[in-house]
């Protein structure tokens, strides 16, 4: 390496703390480190230690144990997610655009950003609480189409449902959804030129008095309430968009209950949401298509790793 002030030629001086050789001139004592590409495009540390990283936060581990496995800081592993969800952010809305489907089902997961609802107090950041994501999935090709986060109410529906019209052809298809009653309203408004929607009602049997549950309650009945169109009984279900949110909560740490893995900053939250849905479309293998839900409704052509993912 030769030196910009002197044009002399510069001797080795060490390494820098990301494993770069450094150089230093013997003259002027300006110090050099050698070419290289920035991790996300702002980031010194190696593509390798970030791309293991993200892999580890996707297979469920806490961001406390992704540091003690990869050795770095707990503050730079949120950096590396944060840069990651915002490039898969912008993937997946330039891709899932005008896809052609049949049966959407439609569900919303809780989870929680800094502190429960109920412990909430005046001064709060508006963001802490409960954060429903809510999640719209096709039936056939186990694509997640589209995804919202926030409350659970007519605002963040009407986000929700708008972003799934983006996402769907313009050609007639099916939803379901559960008995949430902001669903009838923002799809009425957005979506009733070109789908049958029908909201599919589960009444829960009622918890003993003095007993405290951690597994789903049971379920005694199920109404079926067609609200716009004709929508077709035999196809009415919501089992594919539940089983989706079981593995989100298996592979998402911020969503396991009952840990203190759970998100202590909104952007932090949207972005692993942001990861976990490119991941899961765009990479992993679903067991039931044996190929990526990408694949299986025709934008991709082939299986794409983590590194294609986020470059």
């Amino acid at each position: 390496m030769t030196c910009e002030v002197c044009d002399v030629r510069c001797q080795r001086f060490g390494k820098h703390r990301n494993g770069l050789c450094r150089f230093r001139c013997p003259q002027c004592k300006k110090t050099y480190t050698e070419a290289h590409e920035r991790t996300l495009g702002e980031m010194y540390i190696a593509p390798e230690r970030a791309a293991l990283s993200l892999k580890l936060l996707l297979e469920g581990n806490s961001v406390a144990s992704v540091s003690r496995i990869t050795d770095l800081d707990k503050h730079t592993i949120l950096r590396v997610l944060v840069r990651a969800g915002e490039r898969c952010e912008k993937l997946m809305g330039r891709l899932i655009v005008n896809v052609p489907v049949k049966d959407v089902q439609c569900d919303e997961i809780w989870s929680f950003i800094g502190k429960k609802q109920k412990a909430l107090v005046e001064g709060d950041d508006p963001n802490f609480g409960d954060a429903y994501c809510f999640v719209a999935i096709e039936r056939h090709s186990k694509l997640v189409l589209n995804f919202a986060l926030g409350k659970r109410d007519q605002s963040t529906t009407d986000i929700f449902i708008e972003g799934l019209r983006h996402a769907t052809a313009r050609q007639p298809f099916q939803v379901t959804a559960d008995g949430f009653p902001a669903y009838p309203s923002a799809i009425d408004t957005t979506l009733s030129d070109r789908v049958d929607f029908a909201q599919l009602i589960k009444v829960y049997r009622a918890t003993p008095e003095g007993e405290r549950r951690y597994s789903p309650a049971e379920v005694v009945s199920m109404e079926v309430v067609p609200v716009v169109g004709t929508p077709d009984s035999d196809r009415i279900c919501t089992s594919h968009v539940e089983r989706q949110n079981l593995t989100m909560r298996m592979q998402i740490r911020r969503f396991t209950r009952l840990t203190n893995g759970f998100s202590k900053k909104w952007e932090n939250h949207w972005a692993a949401l942001c990861l976990w849905f490119a991941y899961y479309n765009f990479c992993r293998i679903h067991s039931s298509i044996r190929v990526t839900p990408a694949m299986e409704a025709g934008i991709t052509d082939r299986i794409l790793d983590l590194a294609e993912l986020l470059n």
